[in-house]
């Protein structure tokens, strides 16, 4: 028998990790300067969109995730899913005419925000829970459907009265979870459990169509979490001795999954297109979710607050949550702020043995203190970034190449997919102290190249990542 409403006892446990699923769901939703017209919006969702077969076959994202992980279920025990995933709804703006009908714009002024269109993401859910036994072998597979749709919200002014409309439309998404289990030799009654989430629609691209084409048909940002009444799951980063080759031999693509929930719990996995460490946790100084992971919380809450009210006027009109953002920068207290400069999480000693002489610690117990450090990076003349060469394919590279970027050998970040084939200039060659090689680039055509040039903000490549263009 398999049901869809979870019991009190599984909502309380999901409740605990749905905090840090739901930053995986919104990861990069709207980025800072939170305004539709900025760069770096123009390309949404990039991380976890599961699209129709039909764009898959076209591109380089996925139509499924499929997660493999070990449990040890008690007799009886009851498993359940949440998938969870954003649902882009295409909002467009009309502006009333005077004949009492609307006409679509590209923006529309109000007092207080700017409307424009823009594809907001409305959060969907699958629910379900099934007894372990029925999934042994082949297992189940649950179909599901969000349906299309259209709805309209009318736009007032400050006298209440109807200045134009927001018309969004949602196209049908369908898919299906796939779950299944295999028991495992060995000294405990340990199962496999794999679970697949995958988009199963028909939709199909129009010659010439596009990705945003695609993005209202796809699962975005979609992850998974299960969750056992009664049994275990696994740490699948840190496993026990006797488990270790299990743990290896698991499949997980596009997606990892890890222990969620409070500390020490192992009910409870979050299997996400973001890799993870177990027990995630959202920092408690964060003041609350700003979206954007390529800042700390601190520099993005001041660098909000210092926008013009022209700049936040847009901002407001472009999504909910952005808007969100522009009112917790603005009303953050002092002491708040003050907490975001940093925290130390634990502590530990250092033992080792101390000259003498050292006036802290006259028995010989503490942290050895050199007179000259291990090593000195100013000191070292036999590295120089903006001189130094790696040769690539037999050609010399540093600073001044023009290289294309290759990434994904490693697949250790997900804006690797928009990287592939991008072409960049070289800004400097580093050298770590294990004898790595590091290329740092900035992306031609990027608008903030400057800027990261300026901060020595770069993006860093291996010399097998790259391909050089030209001789320097």
């Amino acid at each position: 028998m398999t049901t869809a409403v979870f019991t009190p006892e599984t909502e309380a446990r999901l409740a605990t990790a749905r905090h840090v699923a739901d930053a995986v769901l919104f990861e990069g939703y709207v980025l800072y300067p939170y305004r539709a017209s900025a760069a770096k919006n123009r390309l949404r969702w990039q991380f976890g969109v599961l699209v129709p077969p039909a764009w898959s076959a076209r591109c380089e994202e996925h139509e499924f995730q499929h997660t493999e992980c070990l449990m040890e279920p008690r007799p009886g025990a009851d498993l359940a899913v949440e998938v969870r995933f954003l649902h882009a709804q295409r909002r467009t703006v009309q502006r009333a005419t005077e004949d009492g009908g609307f006409e679509t714009v590209r923006e529309l002024h109000l007092a207080d925000r700017v409307l424009v269109p823009w594809d907001e993401g409305v959060e969907e859910r699958v629910e379900l829970t099934v007894p372990v036994a029925d999934l042994a072998g082949e297992g189940l597979a649950f179909p599901f459907t969000r349906p299309a749709g259209e709805a309209t919200e009318p736009v007032l002014d400050g006298e209440g009265r109807t200045v134009g409309r927001l018309v969004r439309r949602r196209e049908e998404i369908n898919g299906v979870v796939r779950l299944s289990t295999a028991e495992l030799d060995g000294p405990y009654r340990t199962m496999r459990l794999t679970a697949v989430v995958e988009n199963t629609g028909g939709w199909t691209p129009e010659p010439g169509g596009d990705r945003d084409a695609a993005l209202p048909h796809s699962l975005v940002a979609g992850h998974l979490l299960l969750c056992l009444d009664r049994g275990s799951f696994l740490s699948m980063t840190d496993p026990p001795e006797w488990a270790k080759g299990a743990v290896a031999a698991c499949r997980n693509l596009h997606t990892w999954p890890v222990l969620a929930g409070e500390p020490g719990a192992t009910d409870l996995v979050l299997s996400s297109p973001i890799i993870l460490e177990d027990h995630p946790a959202i920092a408690p100084e964060s003041p609350g979710a700003l979206y954007d992971a390529t800042e700390i919380d601190e520099i993005l809450a001041l660098r909000t607050a210092a926008l013009t009210d022209e700049e936040k006027r847009e901002a407001r009109g472009t999504d909910e949550r952005a808007a969100a953002v522009i009112e917790l920068a603005d009303t953050m207290p002092a002491e708040v702020l003050e907490r975001l400069h940093g925290a130390v999480r634990s502590l530990r000693e250092v033992t080792g043995p101390v000259r003498d002489e050292d006036p802290f610690d006259p028995v010989g117990h503490g942290t050895a203190r050199p007179d000259t450090p291990w090593w000195d990076p100013g000191g070292d003349t036999s590295v120089d970034p903006e001189h130094d060469r790696v040769t690539v394919d037999g050609v010399p590279v540093g600073a001044g190449s023009r290289v294309v970027l290759r990434p994904g050998l490693r697949h250790s970040d997900a804006q690797d997919l928009f990287l592939h084939g991008r072409t960049a200039l070289v800004e400097a060659v580093l050298h770590d102290v294990d004898g790595g090689v590091h290329i740092a680039v900035t992306v031609e055509g990027d608008p903030g190249a400057d800027i990261r040039r300026e901060q020595g903000r770069f993006l860093y490549f291996q010399p097998d990542e790259v391909e050089p263009l030209e001789t320097v």
